[in-house]
């Protein structure tokens, strides 16, 4: 089959996937403006009551600022780690370089629940169960491979003679680093930021074994929600979370289109 009739089969392939990944959004969001007291779909009546209770019952405004203030924790560890890891990994020799990699994306292919097991065993010895900081170094663990894999992108591209044109005009490494490698790894550096963030707010099954009556994400919140009672405000939870996890993605899509357009034409 040749590339221009494999086109339109790809295109349909893409929608319908689109479509599966975004449906359940499409029916959530109609939900959470529902005057119903139960789930029911298409709402028969509208209300922002779900959305009021979300934003004023203390649980769940606790739940919120828990789940952003992990975020950003995991973010700036993720990124400052990740960032740092994906330059040394750039130094190092093939051999080496593919171990360590192996080594740094292993969270990735390792299931959520044994990384929790282990995470719970040691943190427990440590005294980080049932805080904030305890889920956010977890969060930083699982997120760090994303950084990775940004900010390697990005490195992989830039030309090494910069840096070494750099060196040879006499600046030391730090302004090497600060001038000319972080300048052109940025793209991979932000990118890796929203992903920590975003898998941080969206995490919950290492929350679930880290969680204390004061350390409750809203993740974990909403898992017990829906597994002790059924409170609609889920719901406007998830609308909240869908918005929360999508925004900062179509961002960073966006402003590093406009940044490629950019250089194209320069």
């Amino acid at each position: 089959m040749s590339g221009a009739r494999a086109r339109p089969w790809l295109k349909i392939v893409s929608v319908l996937i689109g479509l599966f990944l975004t449906v359940p959004t499409l029916i959530v969001v109609p939900m959470s403006f529902s005057a119903s007291d139960t789930f029911t779909f298409p709402p028969r009546q509208w209300s922002m009551k779900w959305y009021e209770s979300l934003f004023t019952a203390p649980q769940w405004t606790d739940a919120i600022l828990n789940s952003l203030e992990v975020g950003l924790i995991t973010a700036t560890l993720a990124t400052v780690l990740g960032t740092a890891a994906a330059i040394g990994l750039a130094r190092l020799g093939e051999r080496v370089r593919g171990l360590v990699t192996g080594f740094l994306l292993s969270p990735i292919i390792i299931p959520n629940i044994l990384i929790a097991l282990v995470i719970f065993s040691a943190f427990l010895r440590a005294g980080l169960t049932g805080s904030l900081l305890g889920i956010a170094l977890a969060h930083t663990a699982l997120a760090l491979p994303y950084v990775v894999i940004a900010v390697t992108a990005r490195l992989q591209g830039m030309d090494p003679a910069l840096q070494t044109a750099a060196s040879s005009l006499g600046a030391r490494p730090f302004s090497v680093f600060r001038k000319v490698t972080l300048p052109l790894a940025l793209p991979g550096v932000l990118s890796g930021a929203v992903l920590a963030f975003v898998i941080s707010f969206d995490e919950v099954v290492i929350a679930l074994f880290l969680q204390s009556p004061t350390a409750v994400t809203l993740p974990v919140l909403m898992f017990n929600s829906v597994t002790v009672q059924i409170d609609p405000t889920i719901s406007a939870a998830s609308s909240l979370t869908v918005l929360v996890v999508s925004v900062p993605i179509l961002l960073a899509q966006v402003i590093g289109a406009r940044r490629g357009n950019k250089e194209r034409q320069r």
